[in-house]
């Protein structure tokens, strides 16, 4: 959705700390003028790793470097930032990371995600963008037990400009989602986003009550929800995918809204999540403003990450 696109020169920007990070790693193994060989390789290997690129694409990534450099594509330190671009971009086949709509009635989109990842702030930026195309946004506070959760919701939608259906701090989390699909469609909304409890990936029961509210929502509008976006936080690095299997597995996630990606050296961990859970990154939080919000897109971010 184009309402969501961002230049390259804003994606660089707010990739900084990322891009500062693996700059420097990068610059202290590739010396330049220097041949590849083997020891470089390995050398080359460590860092990536620590940059968070994840194990399984580092190995993979090194692999068809020292492929390419044994028959003689590549020879020189200069020439393997733009060989590692291009390789990382192949990665990525053609997978659908637009927002998945409706084709009748309100398209429902189910947030889960773990406290402190960000996950408010990104309702927000997302109903935000939403709302900027003139259509109803309405936003359900289904984390009914964290302290302030509903307030906070509630704070953001006055400030953006879009409905929220509400109750009381620890109401019956389903029943918020059961009546704000009901307000949804009576109101004829064109996008329903419900916040659901910061749940800890380790808790199960807390787990299956984010499955009941999931249930409840299918059965008041059929085929949905529509999409089902987990957030992850950027900084927390290899634990994000961690929390996105366990998600998975309750949920069925369809998305991944990734947060705090401006605020992190660890930003690497974009193509790990790829290459471990093949569940498409849909959008990137790039800041506190709601605006600060982006489709990801593979080609866009790797050359931010690598320029």
């Amino acid at each position: 959705m184009g309402i969501f696109t961002k230049t390259l020169d804003y994606i660089k920007t707010h990739l900084g700390k990322t891009r500062d990070k693996i700059k420097s790693s990068l610059q202290a193994v590739l010396t330049i003028g220097r041949d590849i060989d083997d020891e470089l390789l390995d050398k080359l290997e460590e860092t990536l790793v620590s940059d968070d690129i994840g194990v399984e694409t580092t190995e993979k990534l090194i692999s068809d470097l020292r492929a390419a450099y044994k028959t003689k594509k590549i020879a020189k330190t200069e020439d393997v930032i733009p060989f590692l671009k291009e390789q990382i971009k192949s990665y990525w086949l053609a997978q659908d990371r637009q927002l998945n709509i409706a084709p009748a009635g309100p398209t429902v989109i189910l947030i889960a995600g773990v406290n402190g990842s960000g996950k408010t702030t990104s309702i927000a930026k997302l109903a935000y963008i939403l709302s900027r195309t003139g259509e109803k946004v309405i936003v359900a506070a289904c984390d009914t037990f964290r302290a302030a959760a509903v307030e906070q919701l509630s704070i953001w939608a006055q400030r953006i400009g879009v409905e929220i259906v509400k109750h009381a701090q620890n109401s019956d989390p389903a029943a918020v989602a059961y009546d704000a699909c009901s307000a949804a469609v009576a109101r004829g909304a064109k996008y329903l986003i419900l916040d659901t409890a910061g749940r800890l990936h380790t808790q199960k029961n807390l787990m299956k009550e984010l499955t009941k509210i999931r249930d409840v929502v299918a059965k008041q509008i059929p085929t949905s929800p529509h999409e089902v976006l987990l957030v992850l936080d950027a900084t927390t690095g290899q634990n994000a995918i961690a929390q996105a299997k366990m998600f998975t597995a309750a949920i069925n996630v369809s998305g991944i809204f990734l947060a705090k990606l401006d605020g992190t050296a660890r930003g690497g961990i974009v193509i790990a999540i790829k290459d471990q859970l093949n569940i498409p990154v849909k959008f990137v939080g790039l800041g506190e403003k709601p605006e600060d919000i982006a489709e990801f897109d593979p080609a866009t971010f790797v050359e931010a990450l690598f320029n």
